[in-house]
C-alpha cells in the first residue's frame, strides 16, 4: 500500500511540471484573451502560493503596467516616463530608463503607462508627452524617439503599443482637452509614421456629416484611443476602441452622432483605412468611452459559429459583433442602465428621455466611469466564459457652457458621485448571449484587470490592496493576499524551469508569486 502511494505522489509531481512560457504582448495574444494555458496553479493547491520576490520601483503614482516576459528578463513600465528590466529569478534591476516629463503638462488621470510592446530585441513604449520611443531590450538604450503629437495642445500618451508585422500601432489620450483623436502606425525600425486614422473625420470625409456644418468643432472633437487594440492576422484587421466626444458633457455645441467617437473601428493593418465601424453611444454626453479592450473570439449565432469581436462597454451594455462586417450579433446589459431601454436591431440605443446632463444636475446610470472601464478583461476557452469587472451604480451629471482654450480642460462640466454609493463586481458572461453566468460582488468598485488560466482560476485585485483568485467556473473566492497598495493593473503569468509564476503591480511595487518549492 505504501509503495502504491509513493508511485501516485511521484506521478502527480511529474504532472505538475510545466514548460517554459513567456508573456510577449499586452493581451498575451493578439486576440486580447489574457488567457494562459498554464495549469500548475489551481484551486486545489493555490493555498500554497507564496511570494517569490518584490521589486520596489521607487516611483510615485499609479502603476497600470502589464509586464512583458522574455527569456530571463521581465520588462516593466511605470509612471513619469520610467521603465525597468528585472531579473526574472530575483526581481533585481538590470537597467532603468527614465526621461523627465516636460513642465506644464495638462492631462486627465495621472502620468500612467500601461506597458511595452516588443519585436525581436527592441522594446517600444510611449512617453506621457506624446512620443514613441524604441529601446534596446538588452541595455535600455534609446534607439530612436518619434514625436506623436504636441502635448501643449492637450495630447498625452499612456497606451501600451501593439506590434503588427513590421509596424508599431499606438493610440492617443486627451479628449478632455479638446484634441482630435487618432490611431497611428510607425515603422518598427525607423520610427517613421506609416499611416494615421483620424477618429474624428473632417467635413468632407466619411462621417463628417455627423458634426456641426461650417464649424471647426471636429478639430476639438475628442475620440481618444488610449487602450490597446486587437489584431486578426487572418483578415489583417486591427480593432480599436475610441473615446468620448468633446466637450464631453455639453452636447448642444456638437449636434449629431459625432462619429467615430464612442465606437469600435476595424482598420486595414497595412494602410489604416477603415473597413467598418460600430458606434455604441451616438452623441455621448456621459463620458462613456468605448476604449475598453476588444476581444476576438467565436460565438454561436442562430445555430452557427461566427468569428466575433466582443466588448463590455462603458455604457453598461455587452456587445458581440461580427468581426468581418461589424453587424450586431448580441447585446445585453450587465449592470444598472437607466439611459436606454434597449437597442434596436442595428444596435442603436433606444433612449430614455430626461437622462442628459443639465445645469441643475441629472441622475443617470451607469456612472461616469461606466459599467466597465479600461481595465483588461479575459476570455477562457477552457470554460467558454468571458470575464469582466463592473462598477454598479449611478452619478449625477451636470452641463455648462465652456469656452474652448487650446490645451486646457474642455469637458462642458462634470459629474459627481455625491449621494450615490456604487458597488462593484466581477462577472462571467456567456460571450454568445451576454447572459451572466455568475457574479462575484465587491464592496467597492473594481480597479484591476483580469487574468484567466487553464488551472481554472481568475486572478484580479482591488483598490484596497488585495490580490485574489476566484474559481473560473463558479466565481467562488479561493485565495487572497494583502499587498499594501492599490491594485489597478492586470496580472500576468509565465513559467520557468517547471514552475508557474504570477506577477502583479500593487502600489509602486511589482510582486511575483509561485508555488512553494
Amino acid at each position: 500500500m505504501k509503495a502504491c502511494t509513493l508511485i501516485l505522489i511521484l506521478t502527480s509531481a511529474a504532472a505538475a511540471q510545466v514548460p517554459d512560457s513567456d508573456w510577449l504582448t499586452y493581451g498575451l495574444n493578439h486576440a486580447s484573451w489574457r488567457y494562459s494555458p498554464l495549469d500548475q496553479i489551481h484551486a486545489g493547491n493555490i493555498r500554497s502560493l507564496q511570494l517569490e520576490w518584490v521589486f520596489q520601483t521607487g516611483v510615485p503614482g499609479k502603476h497600470e503596467t502589464t509586464p512583458l516576459v522574455k527569456g530571463s528578463v521581465m520588462y516593466v513600465t511605470g509612471p513619469e516616463n520610467t521603465a525597468f528590466a528585472l531579473d526574472l529569478a530575483t526581481g533585481r534591476q538590470l537597467w532603468r530608463y527614465t526621461k523627465t516629463p516636460p513642465l506644464g503638462l495638462n492631462l486627465c488621470c495621472g502620468q500612467v503607462n500601461r506597458g511595452f510592446a516588443m519585436l525581436g530585441d527592441t522594446l517600444y513604449k510611449v512617453n506621457i508627452e506624446s512620443t514613441l520611443v524604441a529601446l534596446d531590450a538588452k541595455t535600455g538604450g534609446v534607439l530612436w524617439e518619434t514625436n506623436i503629437a504636441d502635448y501643449r495642445k492637450g495630447y498625452t500618451a499612456t497606451v501600451a503599443p501593439l506590434v503588427v508585422k513590421d509596424k508599431v500601432v499606438i493610440g492617443i489620450a486627451g479628449a478632455e482637452y479638446g484634441i482630435r483623436g487618432f490611431i497611428d502606425a510607425y515603422d518598427a525600425k525607423t520610427g517613421k509614421r506609416a499611416w494615421r486614422f483620424w477618429t474624428v473625420p473632417g467635413p468632407n470625409e466619411e462621417g463628417g456629416h455627423t458634426w456641426p456644418k461650417d464649424t471647426d468643432a471636429f478639430r476639438r472633437g475628442g475620440g481618444s484611443t488610449w487602450v490597446t487594440g486587437s489584431y486578426d492576422p487572418e483578415t489583417n484587421t486591427i480593432f480599436w476602441g475610441t473615446g468620448n466626444p468633446g466637450p464631453d458633457m455639453n452636447g448642444d455645441v456638437r449636434p449629431g452622432d459625432n462619429l467615430f467617437t464612442c465606437s469600435l473601428v476595424a482598420l486595414d493593418a497595412d494602410t489604416g483605412e477603415r473597413k467598418w465601424h460600430f458606434q455604441f453611444t451616438p452623441h455621448d454626453t456621459h463620458d462613456w468611452d468605448a476604449t475598453e479592450d476588444a476581444v476576438l473570439l467565436d460565438v454561436n449565432h442562430q445555430g452557427r459559429k461566427v468569428k466575433a469581436v466582443v466588448m463590455a462597454n462603458r455604457n453598461g451594455f455587452y456587445y458581440a459583433l461580427d468581426r468581418a462586417t461589424g453587424k450586431l450579433l448580441a447585446a445585453k446589459t450587465y449592470t444598472q442602465v437607466s439611459w436606454a431601454k434597449g437597442l434596436d436591431k442595428d444596435g442603436r440605443p433606444i433612449l430614455v428621455p430626461g437622462q442628459d446632463p443639465t445645469p441643475e444636475g441629472n441622475k443617470s446610470c451607469p456612472g461616469g466611469g461606466g459599467g466597465h472601464n479600461w481595465q483588461p478583461t479575459a476570455y477562457s476557452p477552457h470554460t467558454g466564459l468571458y470575464y469582466t469587472s463592473s462598477t454598479d451604480g449611478c452619478h449625477t451629471y451636470y452641463m455648462t457652457n465652456q469656452e474652448y482654450l487650446e490645451g486646457q480642460w474642455y469637458q462642458g462640466s462634470t459629474f459627481t458621485g455625491e449621494g450615490h454609493f456604487p458597488r462593484g463586481s466581477i462577472l462571467a458572461l456567456d460571450p454568445s448571449t451576454g447572459d451572466t453566468r455568475w457574479r462575484w460582488e465587491m464592496v467597492r468598485p473594481p480597479s484591476a484587470g483580469i487574468l484567466a488560466t487553464a488551472g481554472g482560476l481568475i486572478f484580479s485585485g482591488d483598490g484596497d490592496g488585495y490580490f485574489f483568485a476566484l474559481d473560473a467556473k463558479t466565481g467562488k473566492p479561493v485565495w487572497r493576499k494583502q499587498l499594501g497598495g492599490a491594485v489597478i493593473a492586470a496580472p500576468i503569468t509565465y513559467a520557468r524551469n517547471g514552475r508557474q509564476f504570477v506577477t502583479i503591480a500593487s502600489g509602486s511595487s511589482i510582486f511575483t508569486f509561485a508555488m512553494a518549492k
